[in-house]
Formats: structure tokens, sequence, C-alpha cells
């Protein structure tokens, strides 16, 4: 392809979701796009992506099996930096709060390279949840020249830490955009799905966070719990593939038939659940803006969330870790007949599914105005030289 103009750089499975609608957005505005995976999640992330239709052009594959942080920010690092350095774009986009977007925005300032940053803004106001995320995404914000802020709220976070406003735009969540956009495909139930009750309360599980590594028998605990009390009840938890999940959700991999304990699904699988579920119970960040748009209610496992306006519009409730709380929190939802009615009218707190439209019109604005800007300078320069030959 020709030289790229702009680089969407990727690690994650959320990143290569939130991102691709941006990459369809930036190539229907003409934009020269190049995606660039660091390989960080590299499979599900593929996965992720195809789901669009898209692929990456290039794939760094930098993970290793079960490598410390330190190692994988350094390889991260020194691999993006190679391969920015190498294709020189104009532009570096990033998304998130993961290493991959931390590398490749300290990468591009060493490059002199101006990175935009999608999702930018988030808070949970505490430095260790979620951990590391939460110090990241912090970084980033700093490194970055350009911060697409989903929300009023993330906003006004970036303007508290010292942050221009000229250089925030609020854009929505693009999370959104690639729920709705899967969510118009019609879709049967997907064959690695276990056989479910016809009228049963589905629950959508997910675990996978460090913060949450220990912690991980207790949640599951939980959803065990439940479903040995409700025989309408089922759970669906797709594993993650990171070892250490797995070896804390081995035990209840046969703990009840109605506890389905299965491996890594597609994101069209993801949203197939969002979409029928009657109760979503996870860790995840992701899935708290994507469940909005299906009326779904969601209970956060964690002691802090940086989506408060999930909590303020009703969708999401924190529980923290202890699996007597989630249990108990778990019934009250099931119970409350009138909570997904009520949800269903409301809004998505997150976006309106346009927010990579809005992306990409800002870069391609700001294309135009830096030529139109170069184009000024280049006149008054030609001008000067005259000036100085005497020419009239």
């Amino acid at each position: 392809m020709d030289t790229p103009e702009i680089v969407v750089l990727f690690g994650t499975r959320p990143e290569a979701i939130k991102l691709a609608p941006v990459v369809m957005a930036l190539r229907e505005a003409g934009l020269r796009c190049f995606v660039l995976a660091s390989g960080q999640h590299r499979e599900l992330a593929a996965g992720a992506l195809a789901s669009f239709g898209l692929s990456a052009d290039r794939d760094l594959a930098l993970m290793r099996s079960d490598q410390p942080l330190n190692d994988l920010v350094a390889r991260l690092l020194e691999g993006i930096g190679r391969a920015l350095d190498e294709i020189r774009p104009r532009l570096l986009v990033v998304q998130g709060d993961t290493a991959t977007a931390l590398a490749g925005a300290l990468a591009a300032m060493h490059l002199r390279l101006p990175c935009a940053h999608v999702e930018a803004g988030l808070r949970s106001g505490r430095r260790d949840a979620p951990w590391p995320e939460e110090l990241y995404r912090q970084v980033v914000d700093r490194l970055c020249t350009r911060h697409y802020a989903p929300t009023e709220g993330a906003r006004q976070h970036l303007l508290r830490e010292g942050l221009e406003a000229s250089r925030i735009l609020v854009t929505g969540q693009t999370g959104v955009d690639a729920a709705l956009l899967l969510a118009r495909q019609t879709r049967a139930k997907p064959a690695c799905f276990p056989a479910l009750q016809p009228k049963a309360k589905l629950i959508y599980a997910t675990a996978h966070r460090r913060e949450s590594f220990g912690k991980l028998a207790g949640m599951l605990g939980a959803l065990a719990q439940i479903v040995a009390e409700r025989v309408d009840v089922e759970v669906i938890l797709p594993m993650h593939p990171n070892p250490e999940v797995r070896r804390q959700a081995a035990p209840f991999v046969a703990r009840h038939p109605r506890l389905h304990l299965i491996e890594p699904i597609d994101y069209a699988d993801s949203i197939w659940l969002l979409a029928r579920a009657a109760l979503c119970v996870t860790d995840s960040g992701g899935i708290q803006e994507e469940a909005p748009s299906f009326g779904l209610p969601v209970l956060v496992m964690r002691e802090v969330t940086e989506r408060p306006e999930g909590i303020d519009a009703g969708f999401l409730r924190v529980v923290g870790t202890d699996g007597a709380a989630i249990a108990r929190e778990i019934r009250r939802a099931l119970d409350d007949a009138a909570l997904r009615r009520k949800l269903t009218r409301t809004g998505n707190p997150y976006g309106d599914g346009k927010a990579a439209v809005r992306i990409a019109a800002d870069i391609k604005q700001a294309r135009e105005d830096n030529a139109a800007r170069m184009t000024l300078e280049s006149g008054r320069h030609i001008e000067r030289i005259y000036d100085d030959v005497g020419v009239a």
C-alpha cells in the first residue's frame, strides 16, 4: 500500500474491537490507514478484527508466555518503536489502557510523532484499580497530542489534569459502535454454546483481570451457588486464555451442569449473549459500555469502576469481589422484574454508535487544516524570497 498517513495500533482483543470501527471510518473518509498489531492477545485480537472483515497489515508477535510486565513493556516499546520508525506515518492512534497503548504512545513521543488516544480520560480515582491500567491510561493521556474522550465526564478529568481543551473531543465510545454494528447481523445460536433451557434466565459472566487473581474462586463460587439454588438459571462464562485464570477456574469446570465454563468466544458470539442475557456479571471494562445498548443490567465484580456514567443511568452496580456479596446481588437483580424493562427504555450513556465517524472526521479536518497551514507558510516563504531578490 502507499505510505500510510495513519497507523492504528492494537494489541488486545478489546482494543481490536474498539478500533475496528475507527479503521473502517478512517478508510471510508479516504485516509490511508495501516493496522499494526503488537500481538499482546494475538489469536483473540485477530478473531475480533475478523468479525468486522478486517485484519492486521502487520503482526509484530511480541507476546511471550507468562511474560512479566516489565519484560512485556520493554519488548513492546522496542518492537513498536522500530515499526513506527520504518513506516513513518503522520499520526499514530492508540486505544485504552493496555501495555500496547502505553508503549505505542511512548515510542511515538520518542520519534516526535503525533499520537491520538481513543477512550481518553477514564479514571477510577484509585491508582491500584484497575491495576496497572489506571496508571497506564494516565501516562498515555500525557504522551498523546489528541484526546478522544468517550463522555463529558472523561473530558472533565482531562481538563482537571491540565490538558488543553482544544485538544479534547467528546466522541462517544467506539465500543458502542462495534456492538451496534454486529447486533444488526442476524445470527443463530453459536455452535460453540451448550444446549440451553428454552426459557432459562441466562447470566453472561467474565472474570480475568489481574486484580481479580486470588479472588476468582469466590467469584466463580457465587455463580455456582446461584445455579444450584435456581433451576431456571444458566451461566455461560468464556474462560480467558491467561494461564493463571485457567488454573483458578479449573475446579469449577465440571462443578454444575448449568455452569458452563467454555473456551473463548469471538466478539460476534459475545454480542449474541449480550442481546439475550438476563444479567451480566463481569470484571471487564468493555462489557460495561456495550451492555446498555441491550438494556442489560451489569454487576461489576470490582471495588471501583472508571465508568460511573453507567452507575448514574442505572445499568451498572459495583458489587466487589466477595463471593457472598456477589451471590446476594445476583439474586437481587434476577428478582427485580421491573429493572430490565426500565433499562430498555434508557439510552446508552456511552454513545450513539457514531463515535468512530466523529474521530475520522476530526483527523481528516486536522490533516486539511495542516495542509492549508503548510501551503500558507510556503507561500509566505516564497514571498520573502521574491522580496530578497527584488521580484515585483
